[in-house]
């Protein structure tokens, strides 16, 4: 009887606990919510700051065609814009660049920021400098925005480390959704690239804020496709030997483009005449040729994207040429650009020069007679999804992206070969994901904390490939002052004894300090024998 009670007794218990544990997930939820509203009206007032003051800078120059004295507005106007943005660097240097990098090192615990000052400085900063027609993307400053508005709710709801990364990570996937109005690969890039971690917790509560700041970007811009580019044609499965080719140069292109990025930055470390914070004013001097004798090229590249099919409609070899100068021009001012230092991305400027692979390979196609011309819109956007995949290495993110962004659900087929192929071929030749190698050039070199005694958690993913699958718990060389708390497996939570085995699609949930986050995690991959990333 006594026993019988007793069951019954821990079903009551677990009831409560599970009652309790729904009304949490809902309260984060909620607080998801939040997170994405903000994030769709600060990244829908970044977006609409960057439109206008791009005009306002294509509007100059056409006024100095006219009258050369705008000039002298011109210069000072960028001088100004150089100054103000790479102070905002010089007070927070993780205002510059893209921002990714950071919010991964965040995720991992190997970086502490304050997010107000990061949010109104990258705000200003970046629609300044990417206003200005430089070859820079609004993306990447997009979701650390959307990061830094998830940081402070948490900080604001005075929620868990755990909880609180969550929120960060929803206020990423959320700036991301809103840059580009899609929402699916928003969420699914946190995941994919910067969480490393399909939880159902971060991807339910990243989805949320997606859709949510999505909602609100499309009542500020409407409901249409970012870069709606109509291809109604099927690609032929004769013709499949044009993606298996555009692929392999996709993959070799994305490859030197990752080269150029990080050798240019030790070119710029020997720049000492004038200091680190004013580097952003040389890309702007060189800026002022290019828009004043190509102004369709700069910017970000969604109005380049957008006029392709105008300019594939008459095949020539002299289009041919002029579309490869457009791409060197492009791979070499973004490198310049980005490389300076400025608050800035390279999501769309990457997605800009794939697509001009993609049309310059299809015209010169065209012209040897190898393939029909109407197919030329198909390969830009192949292309461009492959292009992203091999510098990005986030294939799931590219493909979801690119159908986002173009509208259409169509060809996923041939968009997946020609995204994969030029994946693998970066891999063979050694390439790195872009944002682990930016990630791991600004990471702390401190040595190691001591312990703090606030608990933070690690949700561990145990892969096919790990060496922990099949292992004891007790036969496993654990991080000092570490705990495996639960392991979920399937729908079940496991409290773990010594003699559980580690299963192949495992999570592990460790118990860990605060202040031994970074290390313990690093600690695991060695363990592991595999990259947390997969």
């Amino acid at each position: 009887m006594a026993f019988c009670g007793k069951i019954i007794f821990i079903s009551i218990r677990k009831r409560e606990s599970m009652r309790y544990g729904e009304k949490s997930n809902l309260k984060l939820m909620l607080q998801a919510l939040c997170v994405g509203l903000i994030a769709g009206v600060v990244v829908g007032f970044f977006r609409y700051g960057i439109g206008k003051t791009e005009a306002f800078w294509l509007d100059l120059f056409k006024k100095s065609h006219q009258n050369p004295l705008w000039f002298i507005v011109i210069v000072a106007g960028l001088a100004l814009t150089g100054i103000i943005a790479g102070y905002f660097v010089k007070q927070y240097p993780h205002v510059g660049g893209s921002g990714i990098p950071e919010v991964k090192l965040q995720m991992q615990g190997k970086l502490t920021l304050q997010w107000w000052p990061i949010l109104w400085r990258k705000l200003i900063g970046g629609i300044m400098v990417i206003g200005t027609g430089l070859f820079l993307g609004p993306e990447g400053p997009s979701l650390q925005l959307g990061s830094t508005i998830g940081q402070g709710v948490g900080q604001g709801f005075k929620q868990t480390k755990t909880n609180s990364r969550v929120l960060l990570a929803t206020g990423a996937a959320s700036g991301l959704s809103a840059a580009f109005g899609a929402p699916l690969s928003g969420a699914l890039f946190v995941l994919e690239e910067i969480f490393h971690n399909f939880s159902p917790r971060v991807w339910m509560n990243a989805l949320v804020g997606a859709i949510a700041s999505n909602f609100v970007v499309s009542n500020l811009f409407g409901q249409k496709p970012a870069l709606a580019l109509a291809y109604n044609h099927s690609f032929p499965m004769p013709l499949y030997w044009h993606l298996v080719l555009l692929g392999l140069i996709l993959g070799l292109l994305g490859h030197l483009y990752k080269l150029g990025l990080f050798n240019l930055k030790k070119f710029y470390a020997k720049i000492t005449f004038i200091p680190r914070w004013l580097h952003g004013l040389i890309p702007l001097v060189i800026l002022m040729p290019i828009m004043y004798y190509l102004p369709l090229i700069t910017g970000p590249g969604n109005h380049l994207i957008l006029s392709l099919p105008k300019s594939i409609a008459y095949s020539s070899w002299n289009l041919v040429g002029m579309l490869a100068i457009f791409y060197v021009i492009r791979i070499a001012f973004s490198i310049v650009s980005y490389d300076s230092g400025l608050p800035s991305g390279i999501f769309l400027p990457i997605l800009t020069m794939g697509a001009l692979i993609g049309a310059t390979y299809g015209l010169f196609m065209v012209q040897l007679g190898l393939l029909p011309q109407k197919l030329v819109i198909n390969l830009i956007i192949f292309a461009m999804a492959g292009y992203f995949a091999a510098i990005i290495r986030a294939p799931f993110t590219a493909i979801i992206l690119i159908t986002e962004m173009v509208g259409s659900l169509l060809h996923l087929m041939p968009l997946a070969v020609v995204a994969f192929i030029a994946l693998l071929v970066d891999q063979l030749l050694g390439g790195r994901p872009i944002y682990d190698s930016l990630a791991a050039a600004m990471e702390p070199k401190s040595g190691e904390k001591g312990l703090c005694g606030e608990e933070d958690q690690i949700s561990i993913p145990v892969y096919e490939s790990s060496k922990l699958v099949d292992e004891k718990i007790e036969d496993v060389k654990w991080p000092d002052d570490t705990l495996i708390k639960v392991i979920h497996r399937g729908s079940q939570d496991i409290i773990p004894h010594g003699d559980t085995v580690i299963a192949a699609g495992d999570l592990l949930v460790l118990a860990v300090d605060q202040n031994r986050r970074g290390q313990v995690y690093d600690a695991i991959k060695k363990l592991q024998g595999v990259e947390l990333d997969g």
